[in-house]
């Protein structure tokens, strides 16, 4: 006798009543993946008393479930945020023994030296703990800012920013331009999406299985 929440295939045989009952794949859900370039002033949350843009406006409705952010960005930072309709898929994503990279570039005010990165590198303490980027490149400078690139494995609230902030300095913009293996396209618009094609999605789940 099948349970509830008991998981099965169309490989399975059933029977209702005593009648056998074939499961169609039509009746499975299918997995999907959207990849969105949040805008500044989107929050990452599904409703907000204030009405503000949130990322979920403009998503394309879904006849069953509902999309699940694979993580957040804060309301200032742009760039990729991943959906899906697969809630253990997106938990799997999150959970940090999957040692998911995320990429991002920022553009910090300040002299940035070599001691300061050094440090961000090493790990400093944070209110909620040990952080630290595993990577951190320079890229072009101005007269008074410079742009960085950096990767990170986790995703606490603001960490980003907390860590620039431990060494004195302050982020004037901020983008995700990669989650695990997959890259922001430049040519998708900020306030649009793309979903995932079947190998994007496979790829994806290849680095939860790796780790």
């Amino acid at each position: 006798m099948a349970e509830i929440g008991q998981l099965v295939s169309e490989k399975d045989l059933f029977q209702i009543e005593g009648k056998p009952f074939k499961l169609s794949k039509k009746d499975t859900s299918k997995k999907r993946v959207l990849m969105y370039n949040k805008r500044v002033g989107e929050i990452s949350s599904r409703n907000d008393p204030d009405h503000k843009d949130t990322i979920f406006d403009n998503l394309p409705k879904l006849k069953n479930g509902r999309w699940v952010s694979i993580g957040r960005l804060d309301i200032n930072t742009t760039g990729l945020i991943l959906f899906t309709n697969d809630g253990s898929f997106a938990n799997n994503l999150m959970h940090p023994s999957s040692n998911i990279e995320r990429e991002y570039i920022a553009r910090i005010h300040g002299n940035v030296t070599d001691n300061s990165l050094e440090n961000l590198m090493k790990g400093v303490k944070l209110e909620d703990g040990f952080a630290k980027f595993t990577d951190v490149q320079r890229g072009r400078k101005g007269k008074t800012n410079q742009w960085f690139a950096m990767v990170l494995m986790e995703g606490r609230t603001r960490e980003v920013r907390r860590l620039w902030e431990s060494q004195g300095f302050e982020i004037s913009r901020l983008k995700r331009v990669r989650y695990a293996n997959l890259f922001l396209p430049s040519t998708l618009k900020q306030g649009s999406f793309k979903e995932l094609t079947k190998s994007e999605i496979s790829s994806l789940e290849r680095q939860v299985i790796d780790h």
